[in-house]
This record gives C-alpha cells, structure tokens and sequence, in this order.
C-alpha cells in the first residue's frame, strides 16, 4: 500500500432535484474557508515541498507591527505574572 502510493478520494457530482442556481461551481461542494488564499493546498508535494512554501509565505507576508504587538503582549503578561509570584522588583530600580 505504500509503494503504490495514496488512494485518491472518490469525488461524487451530486446534483439536486429541485434547486436551481446561478452561480459559479456546486453549492455544495466542500472547501476549506481559506484554501484560496493558503500557497500549501492544492498541489499535491511532499512534506518538504509544503513546509517551504509555508516558511517563504511567511517570509513573504511578515508584518512589523504583528511583532511588535506580540512582544509587547509578552512583556506585559510576564511582568504580570512576576507580580503574582511576588517576585522582588526592586532589583531593577536602584
């Protein structure tokens, strides 16, 4: 089974009695909400091939202010969590 590779999943045309549509594909077919968007679905790669299309995505759409919020978050829930514990804050006052 795995030298041969995977089995494909079968696809079934299921076309309503009673229902008329006027538009593009099938209202029922099943698609992920953000799969037109992501670069790692579709194309049927290895494990590699996704995870370098994932990593030069991320490269590609990074975003300065995401991190800046991110390392402030993080600070902000230490220094909270250092309150909790009653850790001694006066080692950083002189």
């Amino acid at each position: 089974m795995g030298l041969l590779g995977k089995r494909k999943n079968k696809k079934f045309n299921y076309k309503p009695r009673y229902f008329e549509h006027d538009g593009d594909g099938s209202p029922f077919s099943i698609e992920h909400k953000f799969d037109k968007y992501r670069s790692t679905v579709g194309e049927n790669q290895s494990l590699k091939g996704k995870f370098k299309t994932a990593w030069g995505e991320l490269r590609e759409t990074s975003d300065k202010n995401t991190r800046l919020r991110l390392l402030v978050l993080i600070g902000v829930l230490l220094f909270v969590f250092l309150l909790i514990i009653g850790f001694d804050l006066s080692i950083f006052y002189q």
